[in-house]
């Protein structure tokens, strides 16, 4: 009841501020749930099976290790660079950056709005505190003297009502904007990394072996399609 009479007092700006807060609220726990929940993944675990299979020869089970993740965007995107991996280095260079433009998103969608509401709510108690002086002035200008100092109150209750409501939503907004947006980051320099290491391995398993007849073909053309030394029953003229 007191919360009821508290709203009541504010007017139409202290319930726009409410409403405010309530959808920051609302996408503080869509986002904390999707990034630290339902994103999270045991990185080094599971980078280390795949590279595993991969150096094994066994990329179609990776691609089935990855597929069983699907819900996690790093495996999406290791799934979509393996699918390449039969192909030339630049087509799997091609995967990852494919791979990066449909996981990013993923990542920071919807998490720049916390930001905005925050800063609406702190304009909202602004503009509150603005019309609270209004009122004021309206009761010292126009107002019988017997109830000058009753509206002159409650224009001052008004200006302090919403500031103070305003500054209830934005702090708490912008501390928990801070705390998710170091998660993104978090998630996403994973992402670039575990991408990146899974590429190099994949591309460095194309280049030959460094033995003789690759690293100089032709000195072993040579010794294959050269003269042959005379034998010991050669004789000399």
């Amino acid at each position: 009841m007191a919360f009821l009479n508290f709203m009541n007092s504010t007017g139409v700006v202290g319930w726009t501020i409410l409403l405010t807060g309530v959808a920051a609220l609302a996408l503080v726990v869509e986002r904390a749930r999707t990034l630290y929940f339902h994103y999270g993944l045991n990185v080094d675990e599971f980078t280390g099976k795949i590279q595993t299979l991969v150096l094994g020869k066994k990329t179609e089970e990776a691609i089935i290790a990855c597929a069983q993740l699907e819900s996690k965007p790093l495996a999406r995107a290791f799934k979509v660079i393996l699918e390449k991996s039969d192909r030339d280095d630049e087509t799997i260079f091609q995967a990852q950056d494919i791979a990066m433009a449909e996981i990013v998103p993923l990542y920071t969608k919807r998490l720049h709005y916390l930001s905005m509401l925050a800063n609406v709510a702190t304009l909202l108690g602004l503009l509150g505190t603005i019309h609270g002086l209004i009122l004021s002035f309206q009761a010292v200008a126009q107002a019988d003297p017997a109830e000058k100092q009753a509206m002159l109150a409650a224009g001052i209750a008004v200006s302090m009502y919403t500031t103070a409501l305003g500054l209830a939503v934005a702090i708490p907004a912008m501390v928990t904007f801070s705390f998710l947006t170091s998660r993104q980051n978090e998630l996403l320099e994973q992402l670039t990394e575990k991408c990146s290491k899974l590429t190099e391995v994949l591309t460095s398993s194309h280049i030959p072996g460094l033995h003789k007849g690759n690293v100089f073909p032709e000195a072993s053309n040579l010794k294959s399609n050269g003269p042959t030394p005379p034998s010991a029953n050669t004789k000399v003229s």
